[in-house]
């Protein structure tokens, strides 16, 4: 469903002068609504739950047992140059897929439906229409079939980071290697989260701002994350000889 975006962009026609002085040369405003969602899509990218999740992750990678344990980055005398790599590529490749797909969502969505004087949003039902140059009448389903495809994704993501911070706070086992009996606590968190995020669907509230004002939440709530992070990084007791350099620790 996510390809079928990039898809409509050349479907349709759209002024590709206008698309890359927009891209290149933003259009920058002090209104509430544009500060508004630049915070939402600043939350939505640096959630603070993917921090969690990468870590805890990245730690089980390196616990699994399918050639033999690997030892934590941190104990290591030297080495460990293989395990940085897999990272940076995960992560790269992970980030430039998702912008670019984003990328394409916010063009698909600007041409079809702001170019036709939709500027509002207010159920999962509206957003298809952004498919229909290609879908036609089955762009509802197409982006039905997306929604659960990209849901399903979400529980582990979303659920188990809830997870991994409410057991690692306690001390409990948390590992979604583990079956039931072994981490008790940590898939009672996950099936709770889940439970919960279905019941929001049938509360009486409009869930496209549900999600505008989650993403600010979260883009928040990411700026003291983010400062403890930098002191973390960049303590030599903490990191040793992964201590962050100065550049890394200035940028983030």
């Amino acid at each position: 469903m996510l390809f079928a975006y990039v898809a409509v962009a050349f479907t349709i026609q759209i002024p590709v002068s206008q698309v890359l002085h927009g891209t290149f040369v933003p259009k920058i405003s002090l209104d509430h609504d544009y500060l508004w969602l630049v915070v939402a899509v600043l939350g939505t990218t640096i959630s603070p739950y993917l921090f969690f999740w990468q870590a805890s992750q990245e730690v089980e990678e390196m616990r699994t047992k399918r050639a033999r344990p690997r030892l934590p980055l941190k104990i290591l005398t030297r080495g460990g140059g293989g395990e940085l790599a897999r990272i940076t590529i995960d992560t790269t490749v992970g980030m430039m897929f998702s912008n670019v797909i984003a990328y394409f969502i916010i063009l698909a969505t600007a041409a079809t439906l702001n170019g036709h004087g939709i500027t509002r949003i207010q159920t999962a039902a509206d957003a298809p229409e952004a498919l229909r140059p290609i879908a036609g009448d089955a762009a509802f389903l197409l982006f039905a079939l997306g929604i659960v495809g990209t849901g399903l994704l979400a529980i582990p993501v979303l659920a188990g980071s809830a997870g991994y911070v409410v057991t690692e706070l306690f001390g409990w086992p948390s590992t979604l290697e583990a079956n039931f009996p072994q981490a008790v606590g940590f898939y009672t968190i996950i099936l709770a989260a889940t439970v919960i995020g279905f019941a929001m669907g049938f509360l009486p509230l409009n869930p496209i701002q549900l999600l505008v004002w989650t993403a600010v939440i979260n883009g928040i709530v990411a700026m003291p994350i983010m400062a403890m992070m930098m002191l973390i990084v960049t303590n030599k007791t903490a990191m040793g000889r992964f201590q962050a350099r100065p550049a890394f620790a200035w940028s983030g």
